[in-house]
């Protein structure tokens, strides 16, 4: 990994202080992330715009698949600049049938220990009924033994946003609602290294550090489902979802950044390392940037810790790097 290093003079001149804000050397613990699944809805991705995303029988376009019935498909216009997008919902299902669910089949499991933070992220935006009957549009998360592990939901009967957790019973008020006929930028982040996710709607935070499971089940990703419940089944809307630029990633423990906060009494500078809440990192000094000395080893409890280094007194020049600790 190309370090980046950043040089800064503290009081008196008599030392250099330098920064590094990733690991410097190979194996220092974190991998290059990347897409486990990409679409924009294109026809130069293979789509055929005149077919339903799933097809009644089943069959799915590039992969997709479906549970229940329901209008389904793609549609442009909705999203400029985005092309063709695909949407749920609108078309009634069929009788006895009360949700539509549709998804790519992702099944990462195990989760790599390098790679344990999965993230989310689609456009979307709910169109409302014409009629007085509205429904509910949610994204489930599902691991590869088909357990719902939690939900983001939007209800468009009160137009609030919600979210489920595994082993509740209750939908619960993120505190937030949406605007129907409006596009949205919904992100999930998921830590399966602490059991962990958050959600965002564009850059409103909707869910912040709540379990993936709390039930135990096995910590892994099968699925993420977009939903269409209908409220009424004797009285469906004819609202629905669009979602578009549908993504989902994996990426290490991001790089901790290391920061100067001044020195103490004796003199001896003070650091504040800022990473990943709840995991370890090492704090490591150096003279030359080849040789490294181990000081301190710490958890990162609110997302910092800081560090006192008593023996940087008398050096001309010291360097400093953290980096994830496995």
């Amino acid at each position: 990994m190309k370090s980046r290093v950043r040089r800064a003079a503290h009081a008196h001149g008599a030392l250099w202080l330098a920064m590094s804000l990733a690991g410097l050397l190979a194996g220092a613990g974190a991998s290059a992330g990347g897409d486990l699944y990409f679409t924009g809805f294109e026809v130069r991705e293979g789509y055929d715009t005149n077919l339903d995303l799933v097809s009644t029988n089943g069959v799915g376009q590039n992969g997709w698949e479906s549970f229940g019935s329901g209008g389904n498909g793609l549609v442009t216009g909705f999203f400029p600049g985005l092309g063709y997008h695909a949407y749920i919902g609108f078309k009634p299902p069929a009788a006895g049938d009360n949700a539509l669910y549709l998804w790519q089949p992702i099944k990462l499991d195990p989760i790599p220990a390098t790679t344990p933070i999965v993230t989310f992220s689609v456009e979307m935006a709910v169109y409302d009924s014409t009629t007085a009957d509205r429904d509910d549009f949610a994204w489930d998360v599902y691991n590869t033994d088909t357990d719902r592990l939690f939900t983001v939901d939007f209800y468009n009967k009160d137009q609030r946003i919600y979210y489920w957790l595994n082993g509740t019973n209750d939908l619960v008020f993120t505190g937030w609602s949406f605007l129907t006929n409006t596009q949205y930028t919904l992100t999930v982040t998921m830590d399966f290294g602490k059991n962990r996710w958050s959600a965002w709607l564009d850059m409103t935070q909707l869910v912040t550090n709540q379990p993936i499971t709390t039930t135990n089940v096995p910590l892994n990703l099968g699925d993420v489902d977009a939903v269409w419940w209908v409220f009424d089944t004797a009285a469906p809307g004819d609202n629905f979802m669009v979602f578009d630029n549908y993504q989902i990633t994996a990426d290490p423990v991001p790089s901790p950044r290391l920061e100067w906060i001044g020195r103490a009494t004796n003199g001896a500078p003070r650091l504040r390392l800022h990473g990943q809440a709840d995991y370890r990192f090492a704090l490591e000094a150096s003279t030359n940037l080849f040789s490294w000395t181990a000081l301190q080893t710490n958890v990162a409890v609110d997302g910092a810790c800081d560090f006192t280094d008593p023996a940087a007194g008398g050096r001309p020049e010291r360097f400093y790097r953290g980096r994830w600790v496995p």
